[in-house]
């Protein structure tokens, strides 16, 4: 390992009076794989988009090679050899252009010119497609054409020929088979051999321990602490990310589970999901938790039919249902709170009056036309019970605040014909008093006998609104516990891939 690479120090930055970085630090060497880690919300986003140019930090300094960098955009980090792979890698892809053209679209910009030919792109692209060992991925077809991960590899490939100082890998393994991930990792190692510095962002702690020299963990917008990989433990790392509990602050009501509502067996979609068999109990509260790129997301879209499966039954009441699409599911009594509430949840631009009647339209309606007076009552009764804060019924979605949104996406399905509810990150952006709203709100619908499949990488909600838990790593489930066995620490081993023997021969893992 070499000399000191660049170094962050004393980094602040606030975002509408909130901080969401304070005195942050983080440094690497040359030839050194530095592991940046924390929960979601912990800063590591922020810190790195200040590195690589896309917000401008407040105060701090920015040291590369022991001089002052200031970086106001992402071109002038990159003329500077700092590349980000981010793991959003649809809005760093062009869809338009061919994937030779998105491989060198950064050496397009800043050469400046039109001379460059087709023969010139199409080799270069091909030499770093063959570094990753990914030729197979055609030069000429539009990036649009391409598979989640083949366009992982496409930014990868660009982040190369740019011969950088120093690469960020965001969650770069997520949408990745284990095939594509060892040629990603042998990249990596070639790369330190060349003296880059790779900042290396994950949840996985195997693949943490497998690459990094050190790991820095943040929390709450602050550097924790930085640890050398090789006198370091995955539950060193693990009690340095955990803070308070959120269990401390909501506590469930008892309530009585039923039988078995609705089941599903050997569920798979023949890509991220994989042999996926689960069930729920009337009023039981079932979370379902993993990390990034875990699969929780598709497997819920999957449950919901409003993504293609390969094989699978599912049961209501012990009656098998048909479910191809979202339509056979609500008519079977599902119901899906997306991820994203403002892409998929919402007419975001129509009013909270429309939307929270579309799925119950039949009930507003006189034969061919909608009864508004009928509609505007339904609206305002939601209105009231969810305490959602809006002006009157017609304003528009869009100027609700993030938490009123998320209660409308929720406050459309809550008639009597749903019975059961996947809930998919539903407290994603909300600040803490919306989360208890939805919490009791969630609670209330299992006092229903409802059924309801909680979706989130969020531990410690997890741990406070589940009455079981199922695990999620790698598209699979591959734990479950009873909320009363359950720890943060526990959770997070076997959403890190942790194994139940290994688990048995640390004595430390023991609750």
């Amino acid at each position: 390992m070499e000399s000191q690479l660049l170094e962050m120090r004393g980094i602040n930055k606030r975002f509408s009076g909130v901080k969401a970085l304070k005195n942050a630090s983080f440094d690497v060497k040359e030839g050194e794989v530095h592991a940046l880690l924390g929960a979601n919300g912990a800063g590591k986003s922020t810190l790195m988009k200040i590195l690589s140019g896309a917000f401008v930090q407040d105060t701090g300094d920015i040291v590369l090679q022991s001089e002052k960098r200031d970086y106001q955009s992402p071109k002038e980090a990159k003329e500077h050899g700092i590349h980000c792979v981010y793991q959003e890698v649809d809005t760093a892809i062009v869809p338009e252009l061919s994937v030779a053209e998105n491989i060198i679209l950064d050496r397009f910009s800043q050469k400046r010119s039109f001379f460059i030919t087709k023969k010139s792109v199409h080799h270069e692209a091909m030499e770093a497609l063959k570094r990753i060992e990914a030729e197979t991925i055609p030069l000429h077809v539009p990036a649009s054409s391409l598979t989640l991960a083949e366009k992982q590899l496409v930014l990868i490939a660009r982040s190369l020929i740019q011969h950088g100082k120093v690469l960020i890998l965001d969650e770069p393994t997520a949408p990745l088979s284990s095939l594509e991930t060892e040629k990603l990792f042998r990249v990596i190692d070639e790369l330190k051999k060349e003296g880059v510095g790779i900042i290396f962002i994950s949840h996985r702690l195997p693949e943490v321990f497998r690459l990094s020299d050190r790991i820095t963990v943040m929390k709450d917008g602050e550097r924790v602490g930085t640890f050398d990989t090789a006198q370091t433990t995955p539950h060193d790392i693990i009690e340095s990310m955990l803070g308070s509990t959120y269990k401390e602050e909501f506590e469930r009501r008892s309530r009585q589970v039923g039988e078995t509502l609705y089941e599903v067996k050997d569920l798979g979609d023949g890509k991220k999901v994989k042999d996926i068999h689960l069930s729920v109990k009337k009023g039981e509260v079932v979370g379902v938790v993993g990390l990034v790129g875990a699969g929780k997301t598709e497997l819920a879209k999957a449950l919901f039919g409003a993504s293609p499966v390969e094989k699978g039954d599912h049961f209501l009441n012990g009656r098998k249902l048909e479910i191809h699409s979202p339509r056979d599911a609500v008519r079977n009594g599902l119901a899906l709170v997306p991820e994203e509430r403002r892409k998929e949840g919402l007419f975001i631009h129509e009013s909270v009056q429309q939307n929270l009647s579309f799925p119950s339209l039949r009930n507003v309606s006189d034969r061919l036309w909608i009864n508004r007076r009928k509609e505007r009552e339904m609206a305002r009764e939601k209105i009231v019970s969810l305490s959602i804060k809006a002006a009157h019924e017609g304003i528009r979605a869009d100027f609700l605040s993030g938490g009123n949104q998320q209660k409308v996406a929720i406050g459309k399905w809550l008639s009597e014909e749903s019975m059961v509810y996947l809930f998919d990150e539903p407290t994603k952006g909300v600040d803490v008093g919306a989360k208890k709203e939805i919490f009791s709100l969630i609670q209330s619908l299992a006092e229903k006998e409802k059924g309801v499949l909680y979706f989130s990488c969020e531990i410690q909600e997890i741990l406070a609104i589940s009455d079981r838990i199922l695990v999620m790593y790698d598209g699979r489930i591959v734990k479950e516990l009873k909320n009363e066995e359950a720890t943060q620490e526990l959770i997070l081993f076997y959403a890190s891939g942790g194994t139940y023997e290994y688990e048995r021969q640390d004595a430390r893992l023991t609750v």
